[in-house]
C-alpha cells in the first residue's frame, strides 16, 4: 500500500506560480507526489468539490477568494467538510490564526517556510508520513 506520503492527495492553492512551485517542491522532498494545483480559491473550491483529496495547503492572500474564505466554503460543503486544511501565510498574527481556528483550520505554516516546517505541519494533521 505504500507510505502515507505516497497515498496522500494534496491540493496546493496559491495565486503565485513561484509560491506553488516552492510548496510542491517541499512536498516532493517529503515524498508527497499526488498533488493538484489551483491558481486561486475560486478554482480550488470547484476542483476540490468535484474531487475531494485529503489535504489542502492554501495561501492566505489571493485575489477573489482568500484562504480563510476558501476554508469556510469547504467546511460548509458536506463532501469537503472534513478535508485537512493548512494555511500558508506571510503574516501569522494571532488574529488571523484565531480566525482560522474558528473555521476549523487544521494547521498553518508561516512564510518563508522550510521543508521540515511543511512536513511537521502536515504530520500534525494526518499523522506520520513515513
Amino acid at each position: 500500500m505504500g507510505s502515507l506520503a505516497e497515498r496522500l492527495e494534496v491540493t496546493v492553492v496559491d495565486d503565485t506560480a513561484v509560491s506553488r512551485a516552492l510548496i510542491i517542491d517541499a512536498l516532493e522532498q517529503i515524498g508527497i507526489t499526488r498533488v493538484v494545483q489551483a491558481k486561486d480559491g475560486v478554482q480550488a473550491l470547484k476542483d476540490i468539490v468535484a474531487k475531494p483529496g485529503h489535504l489542502v495547503i492554501s495561501d492566505m492572500n489571493m485575489p477573489g477568494m482568500d484562504g480563510l474564505t476558501l476554508l469556510k466554503k469547504l467546511r460548509e460543503t458536506p463532501s469537503t467538510s472534513r478535508i485537512g486544511f493548512i494555511l500558508v501565510t506571510g503574516s501569522a498574527d494571532k488574529t488571523l490564526i484565531d480566525r482560522g481556528k474558528a473555521l476549523q483550520m487544521n494547521n498553518y505554516v508561516a512564510k518563508p517556510f522550510t521543508v521540515e516546517a511543511v512536513r511537521k505541519a502536515i504530520e500534525a494533521v494526518v499523522g506520520r508520513l513515513q
